[in-house]
């Protein structure tokens, strides 16, 4: 487990990347994402504030995240786009995600040219959103890391028999990461479900996995432990300077 120091205002990945990617995601001290509204939005994110605490090149690209298997490339005219991924090639182009105990999933390659955000949530997961990103981005394989940033713990996620047959139908082995606390419940792992997706897509460098939104208050929102009006935690990467550091 990750030690997340008091009154930190961000993580950043553990992962081998190159020194030009800059990969953040905000903790609930950053005073990022708070709101008042039933709906997480891009107009709930504290934008000044954002671009000041990480020194962002640009305004991030934002989304209208539907829980789709939709990625979209980085550029402004998809800005409010409804889609659960975006992906660029080009410096200094930020791509950004929302969660509040869904999976924000991070991706590079390892030359540092190619990267993307993706909103996780089961949803998103079920409908192969991962698996949509990837094909966008054409990586192969054995060049492609992937961070798994803070969602919702293995302990803590209960899902019903509707859910799990949803994974289950599309995927015999998704029974890896379920695991039946009744006859009609589950605890759903989100880790080790992207994690079956990613190594059937042949991916093995894969990192992270290690936080539970719901059990740390206090360094995580949560929408299941929260209720909905809650805020948002934000994971942004993109492709920068190598020698420039925050």
């Amino acid at each position: 487990m990750t030690i997340i120091e008091n009154n930190a205002l961000f993580i950043q990945p553990s992962w081998p990347a190159p020194t030009g990617i800059k990969a953040y995601t905000t903790l609930r001290h950053s005073e990022i994402g708070y709101r008042q509204s039933t709906e997480r939005t891009p107009g709930d994110i504290d934008r000044a504030r954002l671009k000041n605490l990480l020194q962002l090149p640009n305004d991030p690209i934002w989304l209208n995240q539907v829980h789709s298997a939709t990625a979209v490339e980085a550029i402004p005219a998809h800005d409010g786009l409804a889609a659960d991924a975006v992906f660029t090639n080009q410096p200094n182009r930020v791509c950004a995600v929302l969660t509040a105990d869904c999976l924000p999933v991070l991706v590079c390659n390892k030359q540092g040219t190619q990267i993307a955000a993706i909103h996780a949530g089961w949803r998103g997961l079920a409908n192969g959103v991962i698996e949509a990103t990837l094909q966008s981005l054409q990586i192969p394989p054995d060049e492609t890391l992937v961070w798994l940033g803070p969602a919702i713990g293995p302990t803590k996620f209960e899902i019903r028999k509707d859910v799990y047959d949803i994974f289950t139908q599309k995927d015999p082995q998704a029974t890896k990461a379920l695991q039946a606390i009744s006859d009609e419940q589950w605890l759903a792992n989100m880790y080790t479900l992207a994690r079956l997706r990613l190594q059937k897509c042949r991916i093995s460098h894969i990192y992270g996995g290690e936080y539970c939104t719901y059990s740390d208050h206090d360094s995580f929102f949560s929408y299941r432990r929260d209720g909905k009006i809650i805020g948002s935690i934000v994971s942004l990467i993109w492709i920068g300077d190598s020698d420039k550091k925050l």
